[in-house]
Formats: structure tokens, C-alpha cells, sequence
């Protein structure tokens, strides 16, 4: 069978340039489609993930069974649930589950439709992706189908629960669908355009072998030029393709130099641009690390300071407490004892406290020791401090102030809590203090001063109430005096 020279090369152009890109587009098509599930793996994994964080575990500790859905917990860990769904409309339904033992149940579910999963329903056949969800970020390695539809899903454990709860999300088949049609479409798209290419060339080609002398002198030229690739592919098994195996000889080396020389170039600007990626990926990732070290800190910091303020502050009157009180009261006598200034303590007691509570009840005690507080804080100085000392006993350290100076702030409190009316049950209950003053100009340390003010208070007591006694060591009396 006699084929001309002009279809042989028709025939072989094409084929070749069909092979080649058919080849390409292939690899492409499989390696989009890679991409394609991978991303949407990776994107169900991260939503999946920073959806966890945002939820508490101890909110809805105490869902366990359908007669829960009232509690406070359920309500707003579904609301929650169901806005991040609004946002995202490629997400079919977000959920967490609960796992004891073995069992895996519901606890919420944002599906809004009578086949909603109430809370402890059992998951049935859970597969490996869902279990492995409850220890760290997981995703469905395929699709995977179940009474509500056919879903590609992504788990992540809770913040605080790790090992008993997850967050899982489903993405809606037919978006996941949706993608691999378009995928498929650009595949069908990029392998007609091939095949139209591929007969182009390829006629190009058939045409030009008329001309076959032309192409040997202008490669012999470009090779003489020092030019790369000046080769010429010519398998036609007679004197033709002899004469190109020539010319192809003579560039060679050329060619080989040539190549060597631009993979060398080709490398380095590779090693440059993957250095620069790991750089910046570097750099972004130390600057997430360093954001979130600050903002632990800031919060620890918080916490602490909270802390050490509910350590310090009574909680009834918010006063600061008898822990605090004692610290000053220490740091105040080692200043004494350095030579400087003496303070004076007053310890007042609340007269016949105790007939409040017996007439209207601990909570009306409570309102008026409240009331007594704000009285005996506005009575301070700057720089001066008033604590609850136990029961109906309040503290007040005065600093820079002698034994004259605590007697007149002492009437002066004692006036103040006289005029005190607090309405109880239609009824303006008062009640007076007696207070106890003592001064520490050379105390030896705060449990002096203390056991003085509070035998100054015993003698208050005992002269009549609504009195105000003090005592002070023999020294300072004889100074005074």
C-alpha cells in the first residue's frame, strides 16, 4: 500500500500533537480534580475547626436528652449553629455530638426540618473520619450517605471537650457535584481545542513538505549562527531523514551546552523563589504565633487581676475584705517602725445588729450593712482605707493621723451612722456603732494596735453603746500627754 510523503506527515503531526496534549490535559484534568477535593477537604477542615473554637462545651453540658431543647444552653448553641449555616451556602447542616463510650448521640443539630436530630439520638454506624473528629481535625475521604442525604463531611472537637464533643459540618452533594461537572466541562472544553490545534498543525506541516530543502538550509543556518535547537525531525525513512540526522549531528553540542546552561539558570531561579515562600510563610506564621501569645497574656493578666480582686473585696458590701485590711495594716507598721508618721485604727461595731435580722430577716441585714458600707466609704480620706472586718465589725485605717485627729473621725462616723435611715419593709430602721480608736506611733507590730482598738471597742460597748473609746500604749499616752 503506497501512502504519499504528504499524508505520512499529516498522519504523524497529528497523532504526535494528540498524544502529547491529550497527555497534558489528562495529568491537568486528574490533578485539578485532586485539587478540587482537596480543597474542598481543606476548606471543610478549617470551617470545621474555627466553628469549634467559637463553641463552649460547658453551655450545653447539661443537654442529654429531648426534654433539654428549653435549656438556655440548647438555644443559643442551636442559634449559633444555625447562623453559621446562613453564612456559607455550600453547608448543608452543622451539628455536635457527644461521645460515651462507644455511642456517638446528638446534641445539637441546626436542621430545621422535622427530621432534626433532637439531643441524644443515637448516630448509628459512625464512620472512621466522624471518631477520628473527636480527638482532632478530621474530613470524609469520599461521600458518604445516611437518612439525610448524601454529604461530604468535616469534624473538629470542641474547645474544652476534646475526646466527648464534636462540631461536624456537611457540605451539600450537589455543590459538590456542581464542581465536578464544571471540572469535567473545562476538561471536554481543553481536549476539543487540543484535537483542533492537533489537525492544524499537523495539516500546516503536510503542506510545508514541499519545501523540505528550504527547512534544511535555514536549520544549517541557525546552527552556523550558534543558535539552539536547530534541529530537524524528519522520519521518513529515506534520504530525508538521512539528511536531517546530519544537520541534527552538527548542533548538537550546541544544543546540549545550550541546555545545560538554561537548566542551571532554571534551578537557581527555583531555589530563589521556593527560599522566598518559606520565608514568608515563616514570617506569617511566627506572626500568628506572636499574636497569640500576646493575647493570652493579656487575658491571663485579666484573670489574675480578677482574681486577686474577688481574693481582696467582700463580697457583700464590696468593701475590701479582712485579707486586705491585714496587708496594709502590716505594710503601715513596718513604716512606723522606719521612723514614720503613726496612723490611727478605728474598729466600729454595728449596736444591737442582731434585732434587725430577728425583726425583718437576714436579707433586710444584709440591705442595711450594704447602706452602713456606703456610709463608712464616703467617710474616708483619700489615702485612707475602711474594710469589713467579720459580721457587723468594720476597720477603718487612717494614715498620717494621731490620737486627736482618729477621736474627731471617729465622732464624726459615729454622727454619721446616727442619722442613718435605711427603709425596711415600710419601716426606716437605724441603728448606732460604737468605735474603738487606737494609734500606732511605736507599736511593735499591727496585732498591738488591733488588740487596743478592739479593748477601746469592749469599753465603748459597755459604756452604753453609741460611744466611741480608745486606748493607746503607755508611751504614746505619756507623748500625747
Amino acid at each position: 500500500m503506497h501512502i504519499s510523503i504528504k499524508t505520512r506527515y499529516f498522519m504523524s503531526h497529528f497523532l504526535a500533537v494528540v498524544l502529547v496534549s491529550g497527555s497534558i490535559g489528562t495529568y491537568f484534568y486528574l490533578s485539578a480534580l485532586d485539587s478540587l477535593i482537596e480543597n474542598l477537604r481543606g476548606r471543610l477542615a478549617n470551617t470545621a475547626a474555627l466553628a469549634a473554637e467559637s463553641m463552649d462545651v460547658a453551655s450545653f453540658e447539661a443537654v442529654r436528652g429531648p426534654g433539654d431543647t428549653d435549656l438556655p444552653g440548647y438555644v443559643t448553641g442551636l442559634a449559633t449553629l444555625r447562623r453559621l449555616r446562613s453564612t456559607n451556602p455550600d453547608i448543608a447542616y452543622v451539628y455536635v455530638m457527644r461521645r460515651t463510650g462507644d455511642a456517638v448521640t446528638f446534641v445539637l443539630d441546626s436542621d430545621e426540618s422535622e427530621a432534626q436530630a433532637l439531643p441524644g439520638r443515637p448516630y448509628p454506624d459512625p464512620p472512621a473520619a466522624l471518631l477520628a473528629g473527636f480527638s482532632g481535625p478530621s474530613v470524609d475521604d469520599k461521600l458518604y450517605e445516611d437518612e439525610w442525604g448524601v454529604f461530604m463531611s468535616g469534624y473538629a472537637p470542641l474547645r474544652g471537650g476534646q475526646g466527648v464533643y464534636l462540631l461536624g459540618i456537611d457540605m451539600r452533594d450537589a455543590e459538590v457535584g456542581r464542581k465536578l461537572w464544571r471540572l469535567r466541562l473545562s476538561g471536554m472544553v481543553s481536549l476539543s481545542l487540543s484535537l483542533g490545534l492537533a489537525f492544524v498543525f499537523a495539516t500546516v506541516l503536510a503542506r510545508r513538505i514541499n519545501r523540505p530543502l528550504r527547512l534544511f538550509m535555514d536549520a544549517c543556518a541557525a546552527v552556523a549562527e550558534g543558535k539552539a535547537g536547530a534541529r530537524v525531525d524528519v522520519r521518513t525513512g529515506d534520504e530525508l531523514e538521512r539528511l536531517g540526522v546530519a544537520i541534527n549531528d552538527m548542533s548538537m553540542r550546541l544544543e546540549d551546552h545550550e541546555l545545560r546552561r538554561t537548566q542551571a539558570e532554571a534551578r537557581l531561579i527555583r531555589s530563589r523563589d521556593e527560599l522566598e515562600v518559606r520565608v514568608r510563610e515563616r514570617t506569617i506564621e511566627l506572626s500568628r504565633l506572636n499574636a497569640l501569645l500576646v493575647h493570652e497574656i493579656e487575658e491571663r493578666k485579666r484573670a489574675e487581676e480578677k482574681l486577686f480582686q474577688a481574693a481582696m473585696t467582700d463580697t457583700l458590701t464590696e468593701l475590701p475584705n479582712r485579707r486586705a485590711m491585714e496587708q496594709q495594716l502590716t505594710a503601715q507598721a513596718a513604716r512606723v517602725a522606719r521612723g514614720g508618721r503613726p496612723f490611727a485604727v478605728l474598729l466600729c461595731d454595728i449596736d444591737r445588729f442582731k434585732s434587725v435580722n430577728d425583726a425583718f430577716g437576714h436579707e433586710a441585714g444584709d440591705e442595711f450593712l450594704r447602706a452602713a458600707a456606703q456610709v463608712m466609704a464616703s467617710s474616708v480620706r483619700a489615702g485612707d482605707m475602711v474594710c469589713r472586718w467579720g459580721g457587723e465589725e468594720f476597720l477603718f485605717l487612717l494614715a498620717d493621723t494621731d490620737l486627736e485627729g482618729g477621736l474627731v473621725a471617729a465622732n464624726k462616723l459615729r454622727q454619721a451612722m446616727e442619722a442613718l435611715r435605711v427603709p425596711v419593709d415600710g419601716f426606716l430602721v437605724a441603728r448606732s456603732i460604737s468605735v474603738g480608736v487606737s494609734v500606732c506611733a511605736d507599736c511593735r507590730d499591727k496585732e498591738e494596735v488591733l488588740r487596743l482598738a478592739d479593748e477601746a471597742l469592749y469599753e465603748a460597748k459597755n459604756s452604753g453603746r453609741n460611744q466611741v473609746a480608745f486606748r493607746v500604749l503607755a508611751a504614746a499616752a505619756a507623748a500625747s500627754a
